[in-house]
């Protein structure tokens, strides 16, 4: 359930997109942000910080898109979006000597530290190449390839990758 309700403000843009613009798209996704920090408010009496990060993100991204009348803007905001998170996993291993990954899923997951470390490590790179990745499509194909990249393909490619590190840590478990 989780995996959808972070999926909401992607699977709006994507049907404003087919049924308007780029402009209407984009304003949906920020109120549809803005819907899941108040619910998560309301429901869950907190909000997760990637979340107040990610509509913080769009709104200064998606404003700029709707103020400038220049979609471009917009086209960043998951790739900086991942290279942040990438930054992060990585700033807090290296100098905080903290792994963001295991803070999150230690308690579902027991493994070693060094199998926590690769995971962490494999993800910062993940992501930033997801933000390559985002940018490529974003502008080296029509804005209608990249609206549809951004859900089924960025959606495919982080479903992949959580399938591949849940294959890693059933395997390093096992040994």
């Amino acid at each position: 359930m989780k995996f959808l309700f972070d999926l909401f403000p992607v699977i709006l843009f994507f049907i404003a997109y087919k049924f308007s613009d780029i402009y209407t798209a984009t304003l949906v996704v920020i109120a549809a942000t803005f819907f899941q920090v108040i619910y998560s408010k309301l429901i869950h009496k907190r909000v997760d910080k990637l979340l107040i990060f990610n509509a913080v993100l769009i709104s200064i991204l998606g404003g700029t898109t709707l103020w400038l009348h220049d979609a471009n803007f917009i086209k960043w905001k998951p790739s900086i979006l991942y290279w942040l998170l990438a930054g992060a996993l990585l700033f807090f291993h290296f100098f905080k000597k903290k792994n963001l990954v295991k803070n999150l899923m230690g308690e579902q997951i027991r493994l070693n530290e060094k199998t926590w470390n690769q995971i962490n490590m494999t993800s910062a790179v993940f992501f930033a190449g997801l933000g390559v990745l985002n940018l490529y499509v974003a502008f080296n194909f029509s804005e209608n390839i990249w609206v549809n990249f951004k859900l089924f393909g960025i959606t495919g490619l982080i479903i992949c990758y959580a399938i591949l590190i849940g294959v890693l840590a059933s395997r390093a478990n096992h040994k």
